[in-house]
């Protein structure tokens, strides 16, 4: 009966993520397979939004060769390449590229899980709603850059003052979104599911859970998002060490915008990755569970 529940609430995902092919019978079957493999891929990518970035950088090209700003803080795309390759070459890049993402996934994974058991007792327990429930709500509306003095004296300026400040911005959006779509369950499923003579763990874990599991996704994604922007605001404020933050603090105190736009450009580039690798994971998790009831 789970997994019906469960194909019930994806079917809409389910028709989103289809694809009609058609191919060419006479072919061999492993052109087929990568032919409707490159549709599939391209059908699923939306090219439009590559316009306006190369609309941007060419205006950016344009205005830098023709020398339309006075300005040593314009520099070209050619000024930014150059450093950009300077950054690889010496190995600056991966260093503070892996110092950041190293916080960020310190950060993340704490705050999910203390999200996840938080928001599972505010979904779950009354008592708990009764006690936690109105201190979290007070708790949520504070600024998440309003803790950052109280974190840099209980914890000083290093990367356990970070990790403490990225786990609470994954540790917000997780138990909302958790306790949220353990409340919206349909009490249809709960009642049949007793109708059927559920224990309480199989209640919990055949259709509470899997009927939460969307809003759970959600705030999971906004988890990875929130902490990987919380890592560049942690970088600038809690100074110490390196990371992707600091680099672009080195270069707007040396007045090297080339640097600057580099480190803006990694940002961008490593938030998109993080998006598209959350977006796939809740794709492939779905698609193995509806894969599941379908058997």
């Amino acid at each position: 009966m789970s997994l019906a529940l469960f194909s019930l609430f994806d079917r809409s995902k389910a028709r989103e993520e289809s694809v009609e092919t058609s191919c060419d019978c006479s072919a061999p079957a492993e052109f087929r397979r990568a032919a409707v493999a490159r549709r599939r891929v391209f059908s699923r990518v939306d090219w439009r939004g590559a316009v306006l970035p190369v609309v941007a950088i060419a205006i950016w090209w344009a205005a830098s060769e023709a020398h339309l700003v006075k300005s040593g803080l314009l520099v070209t795309p050619a000024q930014v390449l150059a450093t950009a390759w300077q950054q690889i070459v010496s190995g600056s890049l991966l260093r503070a590229l892996s110092a950041s993402l190293a916080r960020e996934a310190s950060g993340f994974v704490i705050g999910t899980l203390g999200g996840l058991l938080l928001g599972c007792a505010l979904g779950f327990s009354r008592v708990a709603t009764r006690m936690i429930g109105p201190s979290f709500d007070t708790f949520k509306q504070i600024s998440l850059f309003a803790w950052i003095p109280l974190i840099s004296v209980w914890f000083g300026l290093g990367d356990a003052a970070k990790v403490v400040f990225l786990s609470l911005a994954a540790l917000l959006p997780v138990t909302a979104h958790t306790c949220d779509g353990i409340h919206a369950v349909p009490r249809a499923y709960i009642e049949v599911a007793r109708a059927f003579r559920y224990s309480r763990w199989q209640l919990i874990r055949g259709v509470i859970i899997p009927a939460a599991l969307p809003s759970i996704f959600t705030g999971i994604y906004l988890a990875l998002i929130y902490s990987w922007l919380a890592t560049l605001g942690a970088e600038y404020l809690l100074v110490a060490g390196s990371g992707i933050g600091n680099t672009l603090i080195d270069g707007s105190e040396q007045f090297r915008m080339d640097v600057v736009l580099f480190g803006v450009i990694v940002v961008g580039v490593t938030g998109w990755a993080l998006n598209a690798l959350a977006r796939a994971a809740e794709r492939a998790i779905f698609a193995r569970r509806l894969r599941s009831s379908g058997q």
